[in-house]
């Protein structure tokens, strides 16, 4: 923003000024323009928005900012999220992760278990070759036999393998 954009703001003739809300854990700050109306009378909704610590807006990624604070600049919650708000969530996805990482691991042992005792049968493993888009898949994969050099070759000396029916085309 220019300098001379900053002193019209500070002097009000453009619109409100921005005001901190807060800042998060990475350093990151948080603001907010309140709604305010023009001098010809157009209302100007209130602007949330977030300058980053050390990025430039193509380098944002997923999780660079708490999810407190994205519901807020998306408008999703009114208020701003507190410092013990945020701790508070992290402390219970952590306690979440842990948590379905043991349920995890008991479900493997049980699993086992069963596979052991013969009270489940073991899933089989099916290998599928080539893509759904070939016209052979799911079938064996075409003969390799028309292959042959340039000097070898002969027209019309290669017949494709007798198959069981016609129905193959």
């Amino acid at each position: 923003m220019s300098l001379a954009w900053r002193a019209l703001r500070a002097l009000r003739l453009v619109g409100p000024a921005k005001e901190l809300v807060g800042t998060d854990q990475f350093g990151n700050k948080y603001y907010r323009v309140p709604q305010h109306e023009t001098r010809a009378g157009q209302i100007i909704p209130e602007r949330r928005f977030v300058e980053a610590v050390n990025r430039e807006p193509y380098q944002y990624q997923m999780g660079d900012f708490p999810t407190e604070w994205e519901a807020w600049i998306r408008k999703k919650r009114k208020d701003p999220p507190t410092i013990e708000e945020i701790l508070k969530n992290e402390n219970y996805r952590e306690e979440m992760k842990q948590k379905i990482k043991d349920v995890s691991e008991r479900d493997k042992l049980l699993q086992a278990k069963e596979y052991e005792e013969g009270l489940v049968a073991e899933p089989g493993h099916t290998q599928v070759k080539g893509h759904a888009s070939a016209p052979y898949y799911g079938k064996k994969e075409p003969s390799q036999d028309p292959t042959s050099t340039a000097n070898t070759f002969q027209p019309g000396a290669w017949m494709p393998p007798a198959s069981g029916s016609n129905k193959n085309k």
